[in-house]
């Protein structure tokens, strides 16, 4: 299917028309609509570009890793904590991401934190609305596509509630939505838990000391994120989320995988590509993840309260004449900014900081 070019398309303003709804993308599905605004509409290359069949093998025959946590409360003499350490390490460096099962986390709050976002995102639009916003000082807001207008790629098929915690600061529950309050608290208590747990076993795989990336400030902050993916009318022509691959030092889902641990690990540790399908007639879908990246501690060297002056690069206690460092040294704000004028592309943000 070729997409024909209109002349007389106007993006900046049909994105400003649906920007100033504050509806989001199922506003759109609300409405009626037949055939999806032109600016969600992804080059078909892309949208049939299949994954690496000398990479992964056969989609069908993937067998994604999962780690079993059973015990690990428990453990007698640590000999189930080097378990799972091993387990883990093997995971991140030949996959990038994992599943982890019995970690601790009540399947009530679970499900509650998956019903309670379902909730606020099929709100009427009067009421939902008031938490829409784009301002980065916003802790707590409701939007579709964070880069709308910054960036010319093609928007994704889905909306976004998103919870910004800085290190410094404590998330007040009055700030959430009161129809998911009380099931996003309790469930960044159980993430919370599982987080430093995965802190120190990380530490633990690289041959580090297990309280290593906990000194480092290097997952201190915290993004939650609510996606919310309603059935699309056209959905061979548009992502729910193109492909791309988090810049952050570890993403964990309801199903975990690790995220931009890749620069920190000197290479040892992988972060994957991935990409989320729009789906038609399959009723809405919803995913919650919490985004752990460095505070704004800056590094021992500079006492700076902004998270952008946070040095990252290969932890020295890996490197040596026979493992030299694979990446310079780079502020968090620079890696940032370079991911985030990539992300939409599908290209990786680290080869500009290669050596």
């Amino acid at each position: 299917m070729e997409v024909v070019v209109d002349a007389y398309y106007d993006r900046a303003k049909q994105v400003e028309e649906f920007d100033e709804s504050k509806a989001g993308v199922k506003g759109l599905v609300d409405a009626g609509i037949k055939k999806i605004p032109k600016f969600f509409i992804h080059p078909q290359q892309n949208i049939h570009k299949q994954p690496n069949s000398n990479l992964l093998g056969s989609v069908s025959s993937l067998q994604i890793p999962v780690i079993d946590l059973e015990g690990y409360d428990y453990d007698n003499g640590g000999v189930r904590r080097r378990e799972i350490v091993d387990e883990l390490r093997s995971a991140a460096e030949k996959w990038g991401f994992f599943q982890m099962v019995n970690h601790g986390i009540p399947k009530a709050a679970l499900e509650g934190v998956l019903q309670g976002v379902r909730r606020f995102h099929e709100l009427p639009n009067e009421e939902k609305s008031k938490w829409y916003d784009r301002k980065p000082t916003k802790t707590v807001k409701f939007f579709s596509n964070g880069y709308l207008q910054l960036s010319p790629a093609p928007a994704d098929w889905r909306d976004s509630l998103t919870c910004n915690i800085q290190a410094e600061k404590t998330l007040d529950p009055k700030e959430l939505p009161p129809v998911c309050r009380q099931e996003i608290v309790e469930y960044l208590k159980g993430i919370e838990g599982l987080k430093k747990l995965i802190s120190e076993w990380l530490s633990e795989a690289l041959g580090l000391s297990s309280d290593f990336l906990e000194k480092q400030n290097y997952m201190e902050s915290e993004l939650f994120v609510a996606h919310y993916y309603p059935a699309c009318p056209e959905p061979d022509l548009t992502f729910g989320i193109s492909k791309h691959s988090d810049p952050y030092v570890l993403t964990l889902l309801l199903q975990d995988n690790v995220g931009g641990l890749q620069i920190i690990s000197n290479d040892k540790f992988k972060s994957v590509e991935h990409r989320v399908l729009a789906t038609k007639g399959v009723g809405s879908r919803i995913s919650a993840a919490c985004f752990f990246y460095p505070s704004s501690t800056a590094d021992n060297n500079n006492s700076s309260n902004n998270n952008n002056n946070k040095l990252i690069g290969p932890a020295k206690e890996l490197l040596s004449e026979q493992n030299p460092p694979k990446y310079r040294e780079v502020h968090h704000g620079e890696y940032m900014a370079h991911w985030k004028s990539t992300r939409l592309d599908g290209r990786s943000g680290l080869p500009p900081f290669k050596l």
